[in-house]
Parts: C-alpha cells; structure tokens; sequence
C-alpha cells in the first residue's frame, strides 16, 4: 500500500476552514425554530449540534494539555456530549443564533492561527485533523436530521458535477468471484491518520465467496416489498421482527404510495417518483438481512467486504496478491468520475455509475453513493487500545453494526477501504444500503 505523505500546514488549514464552511452552510437558511426542531431520539437539535462541533474543535486543539481556557465559560456545560444525555439537549440554556455562531468562528480562528504560527507537533496536527474529521461526520448528521425533519435540501456551495464524470447508470447485475485467502483487515501504520477502531492490520483467512457488484437496488427492494416481505415472520430474525412490530413497518420509512399506486420516495422536503436502479436507501441493518433472506442471499462480512474493494487477484485468478489498495480504485485520491461524495451530485446516482470506481474485481461504487451494512458486529480489533479521544469507538462495541463505504455526502477525505462506520441495527435515518453476497 503506497505511503500517503502527512499533511502539510496548509493542508491542515484547508480542511480546517472548509469544514466550518460547510456547517454554516447546512444550517444558513434554517429558522431559529428549525434550528432546535422536534426532540427525537434519533437527531440532535442542530444549535446543540454545531455548538458542540465548535466544543470538540477547542477542547482538543485549543485547550488539550490545559494550554488554555474556554472560550465560553459555560461551555463543558453546555455541549459535552458524554456528560450532557441525550434527552435533555433541548432544555439546555443554549446561546442565541447569533451567540453560537460567533463561538464557531472564534474557535476557528484560534486553531487557524496556532496552524499559522507554525512548528506544530505531531500531537497538535493530529488534534486538528481528528476535530476537522470529527465535523465532517456531523456535517453528514446535519445533512440526514434535515431529511428526518423534511426540510428542504440544503443550499451549498458545491459545483455541479461535470456530467462527463458522470459515466454509466442503469443496473449492474452479476456477482463478482472473490478467490478468498490470506487477507490482511484494517490500516496500517504508513497510514497518516487512522481511527483506533482500525488498528491495525491483522491476517484473516477469507473462503471464496461471491459478491454483488453493485448495491441492491430500489426497485430489487421494492419486489421485496410486493411479496408481503414486510409481514413474513420466517424472513426476520426475532429482534428484527419486534422492530417491525414497534414501529409498524411496511416499507422503507422515506416510501409512499402516488394516487395511481406507483412507489415513490421523499427527498427532503419534496416527493419524486421512485427511481428503480438507484441504490436503496434509509434501510436498517433489520431490513437489509429479511431482505438478503427473501433473497436467498447474505450480507457480507467486514473482512469479504474489504477484501472485494482492496485486494488484487493474482495472474492466475486464483488468489489474491499481497499489495492492496487504499481505495477499490487503487491508492489515487477520489475524484467525481471513481465516487459519489461531497455532496456532489446532491443524492445518489444509478448503481451502474462510475465504473472507473471499481475495485480490481469489478465492484462499483464500494466508496461513495450509499454507506453498505456488512453482517459484522462493531467491535475491536485485535490488541485494541483506545485512542486519546476515548469516547469514539469503545462505547459502542457489541451494541452496533459495521457499515463500509461511504455514502453521497460524506467527505472524501475521511475515507478509504479500511474505514469502519457503525451504527445501530434498527437505524434507518442515516444514509445506508447494503448488497449482497451469494450463499
């Protein structure tokens, strides 16, 4: 795997200013009411969330080691996430609008300056990129709370994609032979960054498998849904099916009937017919394994799942080689032509797009598009140690599955094959699909 160099103080500025823009931007035409919005427990309310964003930022750059004090008094009070319950974010005596905006940029403006100052250690630098990655996974939460509450799509300074970059669409179907073997799963240590739930690399021994490639489709999911899929106990695991039954589903959550009975689905704030060869999305991991029964099919683990993006077959198919690449691609930075992120195309694009973003056996999409729940528990590796910022990855070992991927508006920078997102397997607000593996 090549060895990205770190990142140069102009680099770290850069991601530092572009990750505040873009909050500002996903909250700019909110009313201050839709800034607080309902209480739900699947959301927090955005004027806690970018305040907290700002908290992070300071509390590990500004104010790590006791170098110096809050900007705001109140602060810890107010937006630390493990001491504050979730329950009672809305009842805090959260500053104005105008008050939480000012932090954000006060904070930014301290990070920005010790950046300029210069000699910034190893321990400071990757203080500064943990905080920019942090924002960026808000800036997707921001992005899903505006489609859980309907609010419009977010107005960004985004250039549209080149519609040159845009190649292929429609289906991709078949399976991808993966010849398994002796696979190393998870980062290594030439890697500049990398989260504590990735460390590190580790042999694993992968039997041959089959993988879709591509991401289970809307209308795959919606044949599913025709054949009663939804109220067929044997196609449902015992806690999936006590989901289905607490909160009565019988579709996707973002799915509705038109008047001439066609599906179609919501898009923040607007209804659009259902397009049949993009990716299903907003599914819980609940859904996508009833779906992988009807199917007669599996959802893949962690480890199959990273060796279809990064290993290379040998000349003679049969195996893999050693070398494996840091995206399906190879170790080249995404572009809009290889994956669907940053917001750039503002949804997702056909499951048959993109195919210069294959992996070397011809998966499409596996960065970018929609997040892909794998089969996998979240849980360490082996000889795990948490990293300085402990609260990341621990607390949710055994209680939360593994995703992959990356999804249309998640950062280009945060990710590669190794990234492991995890959430909840009743969790159908954020923005996940899955595919298939043969059984």
């Amino acid at each position: 795997m090549t060895n990205p160099d770190p990142l140069s103080p102009a680099q770290l500025a850069e991601a530092v200013f572009d990750a505040r823009e873009r909050t500002w931007e996903l909250v700019a035409d909110l009313t201050d009411e839709q800034l607080m919005g309902p209480r739900l427990a699947i959301i927090n309310p955005l004027l806690w969330e970018i305040g907290h964003v700002a908290w992070f930022q300071e509390k590990w750059v500004l104010r790590h080691g006791g170098a110096l004090p809050s900007i705001r008094a109140d602060a810890d009070a107010l937006y630390d996430s493990m001491a504050i319950p979730h329950d009672i974010r809305w009842d805090l005596p959260l500053p104005s609008r105008k008050e939480t905006l000012a932090y954000l940029r006060a904070v930014r403006s301290g990070v920005l300056m010790r950046i300029g100052r210069g000699d910034l250690t190893k321990e400071e630098a990757y203080f500064i990129l943990l905080a920019a990655f942090h924002e960026d996974m808000h800036t997707e939460a921001f992005t899903y709370t505006r489609q859980t509450l309907g609010y419009p799509a977010p107005r960004l300074f985004v250039p549209p994609a080149d519609t040159a970059d845009v190649a292929g669409g429609g289906p991709l179907p078949g399976d991808a032979a993966i010849p398994g073997g002796r696979f190393l799963l998870g980062a290594t240590p030439d890697e500049p960054f990398v989260f504590d739930n990735e460390k590190w690399a580790h042999p694993v021994e992968v039997p041959p498998f089959a993988i879709a490639r591509a991401a289970v489709t809307q209308s795959e999911f919606a044949a599913f849904v025709a054949d009663s899929g939804y109220r067929r106990r044997e196609l449902w695991r015992e806690e999936g099916w006590r989901w289905r039954q607490s909160v009565g589903a019988e579709h996707p959550v973002y799915w509705r009937r038109d008047s001439a009975g066609n599906w179609e689905r919501r898009d923040f704030d607007r209804w659009v017919p259902l397009e049949p060869q993009r990716p299903v999305l907003h599914v819980c991991w609940y859904e996508a394994d009833a779906y992988c029964r009807w199917s007669g099919r599996r959802l893949p683990t962690e480890a199959e799942w990273e060796m279809a993006a990064a290993a290379d077959p040998t000349p003679d198919g049969r195996g893999i080689t050693a070398r494996q690449r840091r995206f399906p691609w190879g170790d080249a930075p995404p572009t809009p032509e290889r994956a669907n992120l940053d917001w750039q195309a503002m949804g997702c694009l056909d499951v048959g797009a993109l195919p210069a973003g294959d992996s070397a056996f011809g998966c499409r999409q596996m960065i970018g598009n929609v997040w892909e729940w794998t089969s996998s528990e979240f849980g360490p590796y082996p000889g795990f140690v948490a990293d300085p910022y402990k609260e990341y990855s621990e607390p949710w070992f055994k209680t939360h599955q593994v995703l992959r991927g990356g999804g249309w508006m998640t950062r280009s920078r945060l990710l590669r094959n190794t990234w492991r997102n995890f959430y909840r397997p009743d969790r159908r607000d954020v923005w996940a699909g899955f595919r298939t593996c043969a059984l």
